[in-house]
């Protein structure tokens, strides 16, 4: 996903057209399995590619797709669950929230049952707890989960 392909020439005039550089749209998915005897868990993924570290599931937006449907396939992919959104946690802009480039996360919330299972991005998958968060968080999901244990809906 580089910016750098060069200039756009405009097919008709041959004249360079401005490029403009946008964020990219990404999702997060803040995933509660209902089957699970501690209602305040969610389940993160570790991350088979750089950054490393634990990470919400999610993934970038396809082009055509919304982000309803991101956030559905990307939890299939990365977790083997099928999930039921529940709402919109919020949107994540900071310039500097991926080291590799800007991204804007739109970040679910979603219920899901059954034992989810590691693919795609990910080399692990783990249920955690409000107690038990591991230290190497990827990106600014520390501070996202944090929000969503601190948000009056969280329960």
């Amino acid at each position: 996903m580089s910016d750098d392909k060069g200039p756009i020439i405009c097919p008709r005039c041959g004249e360079v057209v401005l490029k403009y550089r946008n964020p990219y749209p990404t999702v997060d998915i803040i995933i509660r399995l209902e089957d699970q005897p501690e209602p305040d868990n969610l389940l993160l993924i570790e991350r088979k590619n750089p950054p490393y570290g634990w990470a919400l599931p999610g993934g970038f937006v396809d082009y055509g797709e919304s982000v309803e449907n991101t956030a559905i396939r990307e939890a299939k992919e990365e977790t083997g669950l099928e999930i039921t959104l529940k709402g919109l946690l919020g949107v994540y802009s900071k310039p500097g929230r991926d080291p590799r480039f800007h991204t804007i996360t739109t970040v679910f919330i979603a219920t899901a049952k059954g034992k989810p299972e590691a693919g795609d991005d990910a080399v692990n998958v783990q249920i955690f707890t409000r107690d038990n968060l591991p230290k190497d968080i990827a990106f600014d999901h520390a501070d996202i989960i944090h929000e969503y244990f601190t948000a009056k809906f969280s329960h």
